[in-house]
C-alpha cells in the first residue's frame, strides 16, 4: 500500500545547519517541514539573570541521559532543560547549548572565513573556498554580519576601550588587529547605524533592538540585539513556509522503512524514515512521525551520538561507515585571562568580540601553530561577583573605605553622602583593568568519538599531539601579559589537569569523496547525504573535514546552504 507520509522532511536540530535546511526546504515543501529542537523558545526578555534562574534553569540535565559524564552540581540537580549542556570526555571538555537557535543563542557572533590554506589538506574538491564563496556570501547576508560601527573616541558610547588594547598589543606584536564582522543588529544601513537601544524590524520582519553593548551575548541576549537563527532563518521558515517547529522534543533515533512504511533497519532510505522523540513538554511522552528524507543538525556532538546510537544500540541504521565518530575537532578553543594590568580594558562593555589578532592563520600561515586571537568579554553581573570575591585588594578597599567615612562622621560632615562611601569601596575594581583572551586554531582533528559502556558518547583527545598549538597560545598570552603588566596570566583551572575545553566541536561524521574515508558525501548531487542511505543528509559542524582556525560558524552556515541546495535543487539567495 502507499506510504501516507506525514512530511517531506523531519530536521533535527536548530542551530546554523538546522536552521538554514528548515528554511530552505520549507521553501521548497511549505507546511511539509517539521523542525524537532530539543531546547526551549527563548522570546525577548526570557534568558536567566537571577541567581536563582541560573542556578535552576541555565542549565541542561535531562534524567533520560544519565549515561552521559557531565559536571556532579549539575547533574545532581532536578531536571531542566536549560541553555547550557556541559559534557566532560578525556582531556577535553565541550559546552554546546539547547534551545530555538541552537549555538547562535550563546556564541559570540563572530562570521569569519577562513584563509584558503586550510582547505588544502583533506577537504574534497567541492569544499574548497572558491567552491564554498558564494554560500559564505549568502549567509553573511541573511545573518547581517559586520563590523562594529565607528565611535568618535573619548565619551562616545559605541567607543570600546578592549578592542584598542587588543590592536595595539598587535601592533607591539608586529602583527595584524582586524575588526572582525559580527551578527549584530545595528539597524538595517550599515552606513547609518540606529542609536543604542532603538528598535526596528529586519528585513525578515522579525524586530529588533540595536545592540546596547551590554556584554551579555554569550548568555543569551535579552534585547534581541544579537541577530540569532530564531530571527532570520527561523522567522522565515515559520511565517513564510509554514514550517512546523516543535521544541522541547529529544530525538530518539531514526529507523528506514520498507515500501509499506513498517521499521526496517535492513532498508537505505528509499521509502523515506520514521523519527522517534520524547516530547519533554509532555512527561516525556514518546512520539514518532515518517518522513521522505531526514535531516541530522544536532551539532557535532549531538548528530554524532545520535547516528552512533542509531547504528550500534537500536541497529537500525547498521550501514553507516565505521569512519563515524573519528577526526573530532576542538577548534584549538583555549580560553584564558590577563588579570589587572596598567591598562583601562572595561571587559564588560560592548558585543563580545570585536577585532582578531592574527598569528600565522591569515598570515604567513603555520599549520603547526596557526590561530587567532580574540577580545572576548563578560556581561556585567559576572564583574560584580567577581568583585565580590575575597581577596587583598578588596579588603584594603573595603578598610579604605570605612576609614573615610568614619572621618566624615567625626568631623561633622553630613554622613547622607553615602555615595563617597561606595566610590571608595569600588575603586580599583579589578574587572576594569583585565583581559580575556580567547583563541582558536589549527588542531590536528584527531579526536575519536566513541559510545560509553551506557551507550552515550564519549571523546578521547590527543592533548600531546597538539601542545605545538597550545604552547604557542600560551607563549602569547605571557606576552600580553608583560605588556599589560598584569599581576597573573591564567588559564582555564581544567588547565591545571591537562584538560581543555572547547565551545566549537566539529567533525565526526566527516564530509569525503567516498566512505573509505568519511561519513557523508562530498558528491554535488549527494550532498551531505550519508554513504549507504537515500534521503538522509547531516548539515552542521559534524561534517567539517577538519578544524577551520577562524570562529567555524561561517564554514558551517557555507557548508549548510551546500546540502539544502542539493536537496531542494534551489540556488539559495538572501532574501530567504
Amino acid at each position: 500500500m502507499a506510504i501516507t507520509y506525514d512530511y517531506q522532511a523531519i530536521v533535527i536540530g536548530s542551530g546554523f545547519g538546522g536552521s538554514i535546511n528548515t528554511c530552505r526546504l520549507a521553501k521548497k515543501w511549505p507546511g511539509k517541514v517539521l523542525l524537532l529542537e530539543r531546547g526551549k523558545r527563548y522570546p525577548k526578555g526570557s534568558f536567566p539573570r537571577s541567581p536563582h534562574d541560573f542556578a535552576d534553569k541555565f542549565f541542561w540535565n535531562v534524567k533520560i541521559e544519565d549515561g552521559r559524564s557531565k559536571p556532579k552540581k549539575i547533574a545532581d540537580r532536578n531536571e531542566s532543560h536549560g541553555l547550557f549542556d556541559i559534557r566532560n570526555f578525556e582531556h577535553i571538555d565541550a559546552l554546546v547549548c539547547a534551545g530555538l537557535g541552537g549555538g547562535s543563542l550563546i556564541y559570540a557572533n563572530v562570521f569569519l572565513q577562513p584563509p584558503e590554506e586550510v582547505f588544502d589538506e583533506n577537504w574534497p574538491a567541492t569544499c574548497k573556498k572558491s567552491v564554498l564563496q558564494p554560500y559564505y556570501e549568502v549567509a553573511k547576508s541573511v545573518l547581517g554580519a559586520r563590523p562594529i560601527p565607528a565611535n568618535k573616541g573619548g565619551d562616545d558610547p559605541r567607543r570600546i576601550i578592549r578592542t584598542e588594547r587588543f590592536k595595539e598589543f598587535a601592533q607591539s606584536e608586529n602583527t595584524q588587529s582586524e575588526l572582525v564582522d559580527i551578527n549584530v543588529f545595528f539597524g538595517n544601513d550599515f552606513d547609518n547605524p540606529l542609536e543604542i537601544g532603538v528598535q526596528d524590524k529586519n528585513r525578515y520582519g522579525a524586530i529588533q533592538t540595536s545592540c546596547v553593548y551590554c556584554g551579555e551575548c554569550d548568555v543569551g541576549c535579552n534585547t534581541h540585539s544579537k541577530n540569532t537563527l530564531d530571527l532570520n532563518y527561523l522567522f522565515a521558515a515559520e511565517n513564510r513556509y509554514q514550517a512546523a517547529i516543535k521544541t522541547e522534543m529529544l530525538v530518539e533515533k531514526i529507523v528506514p522503512v520498507d515500501k509499506d512504511g513498517n521499521d526496517s533497519p535492513e532498508a537505505t532510505g528509499k521509502f523515506g524514515f520514521k523519527v522517534y522523540w520524547w516530547d519533554l513538554n509532555d512527561n516525556k511522552k514518546p512520539c514518532s512521525a515518517i518522513t521522505q528524507r531526514v535531516v541530522v543538525s544536532a551539532g557535532s556532538l549531538g548528530s554524532t551520538e545520535l547516528l552512533m546510537r542509531c547504528r550500534d544500540v537500536y541497529k537500525t541504521l547498521p550501514n553507516i561507515s565505521d569512519n563515524l565518530g573519528k577526526h573530532f575537532s576542538g577548534n584549538g578553543d583555549f580560553l584564558s585571562f590577563v588579570v589587572q594590568g596598567d591598562k583601562e580594558v572595561n571587559p564588560n562593555y560592548g558585543p563580545v568580540i570585536t577585532q582578531r589578532t592574527d598569528f600565522n592563520l591569515f598570515k604567513d600561515f603555520n599549520r603547526q601553530h596557526a590561530f587567532v586571537l580574540e577580545d572576548a568579554s563578560y556581561p556585567n553581573f559576572a564583574a560584580w561577583y567577581i568583585n565580590a570575591l575575597p581577596g587583598t585588594s578588596h579588603l584594603q578597599a573595603f578598610f579604605n573605605a570605612v576609614k573615610q567615612w568614619v572621618m566624615h562622621l567625626f568631623s561633622g560632615n553630613s554622613t547622607g553622602q553615602i555615595g563617597y562611601f561606595f566610590r571608595s569601596l569600588l575603586q580599583g575594581d579589578p574587572n576594569f583593568y583585565s583581559s580575556v583572551l580567547l583563541c582558536m586554531g589549527i588542531d590536528n582533528s584527531n579526536g575519536v568519538m566513541q559510545l560509553n559502556d551506557k551507550g552515550f558518547l564519549n571523546i578521547k583527545w590527543p592533548i600531546d599531539e597538539n601542545m605545538p598549538l597550545y604552547n604557542k597560545i600560551l607563549e602569547i598570552g605571557h606576552r600580553f601579559k608583560a605588556w599589560s603588566k598584569a599581576k597573573a596570566f591564567i588559564p582555564l583551572p581544567n588547565w591545571l589537569v591537562r584538560n581543555n575545553i572547547t565551545v566549537h566541536s566539529l567533525g565526526g561524521c566527516r564530509i569525503a569523496d567516498d566512505p573509505s574515508n568519511g561519513v557523508t558525501s562530498a558528491d554535488l548531487k549527494t550532498f551531505g547525504q550519508v554513504f549507504g542511505y537515500q534521503g538522509l543528509y547531516v548539515a552542521d559542524g559534524s561534517i567539517l573535514p577538519t578544524s577551520v582556525g577562524a570562529n567555524p560558524i561561517a564554514t558551517i552556515s557555507a557548508m549548510s546552504e551546500r546540502v539544502a541546495e542539493g536537496i531542494t535543487g534551489i540556488k539559495p539567495d538572501a532574501d530567504l
